[in-house]
């Protein structure tokens, strides 16, 4: 079946359909990573988003549900150059294909992803369109245009927990994690480390989590701009100091936020499993995952919250630490899922921070 994707500066691609025969809306971005298409998929953090992968070839492993990061997938649409239709794994349950259709999610095949993604790194993300079957050109185009900018649209409640939901690890520290869209991986990587999770809406009152004394409170990633979470960044000021505290990716913009700092939008965003963060403290350059379009404006941060960590290509705030209460926070994933593990440690220093206070 055929399939169209429409930019709203009026670029205009046909290529093949696959997934789910529908349309979708969203704003178009680029993801380098040359695997992990299945946890980039079900990263609640793309929500509102149409994926599309640099690598020209998508599919080839299949799709593993031991792979997702969510309940399934959470992206607005898919675009690949390649897609491999018959994959070869003994992990695999299904394939990209059957996956979208699962999750009613259109893709499109075909089409100059390298011709995309030069456009959108000179000219910035965009809102784009899919259609499939028989496609109005002009039709499409105008949907493109007059969808709402992301930035004014809530999406955390579209994928965060609708209520507190524990996480046993059989350890002896607990922790509430405040879930704006978080990944399993994050989940994953505290329990592994003995920690206890109570997973929690993003509008959970501060005084509700000082009730469930914990040891430890961690704001996680999530789609979208962190300046609409207000009730996360109001949780976030009136724990800030009271119990220790750890965010990743919109967990760290809505940390700065709650501290009063200020953030802004990236011109095409950091997607992928390749990028240099340098880290001040050791001097040590660690590649990173990351997924987020908004950053933290380091001019706006007060006196007593230091930089930790900068990114090394564009020299965006990558890390954050209060200078006189415990509080820690990274912009990239490092949970990876996928990418490479180099920043595992941030966890590692969480957990220290708990036992030490």
């Amino acid at each position: 079946m055929k399939a169209a994707l429409a930019l709203e500066d009026g670029t205009y691609l046909e290529g093949k359909a696959f997934g789910a025969e529908r349309e979708g809306l969203g704003e178009i971005i680029f993801c380098t990573s040359m695997t992990g298409y299945v946890e980039a998929l079900t990263d609640p953090s793309y929500k509102g988003q149409i994926l599309m992968m640099t690598y020209p070839l998508i599919g080839n492993y299949g799709v593993s549900r031991e792979d997702f990061e969510s309940d399934g997938v959470k992206v607005e649409g898919f675009v690949v150059r390649e897609l491999c239709r018959h994959p070869s794994n003994w992990r695999s349950e299904m394939s990209v294909d059957e996956l979208l259709k699962e999750y009613n999610v259109p893709g499109i095949e075909g089409v100059d992803t390298r011709m995309l993604t030069r456009k959108i790194r000179i000219y910035g993300s965009m809102k784009a369109a899919i259609g499939v079957g028989d496609v109005d050109k002009e039709e499409l185009v105008k949907k493109a245009v007059e969808q709402p900018f992301i930035g004014d649209i809530d999406l955390v409640d579209k994928v965060c927990v609708q209520e507190a939901k524990r996480l046993d690890a059989g350890g002896d520290l607990e922790v509430v994690l405040v879930d704006c869209g978080v990944k399993m991986s994050i989940a994953r990587q505290l329990m592994k480390r003995g920690v206890n999770l109570t997973l929690v809406p993003y509008d959970y009152p501060a005084e509700k989590i000082l009730e469930m004394n914990p040891d430890g409170v961690f704001i996680s990633n999530g789609p979208g701009d962190p300046a609409r979470v207000k009730p996360t960044i109001e949780t976030i000021r009136k724990l800030a100091g009271q119990v220790p505290m750890a965010g990743i990716c919109l967990g760290h913009q809505l940390t700065a936020l709650a501290l009063g700092a200020k953030t802004f939008k990236l011109k095409f965003g950091h997607h992928g499993s390749n990028q240099p963060v340098k880290d001040f403290e050791t001097g040590r350059v660690f590649i990173s995952s990351q997924n987020h379009n908004f950053a933290v404006d380091e001019k706006t941060l007060p006196k007593d919250v230091e930089v930790t960590q900068i990114n090394l290509n564009d020299h965006t705030v990558e890390g954050l630490a209060h200078r006189n209460i415990p509080l820690i926070s990274v912009q990239y994933h490092p949970e990876a899922g996928p990418g490479p593990h180099d920043t595992y440690f941030f966890f590692d220093r969480f957990v220290d921070m708990l036992k030490e206070y």
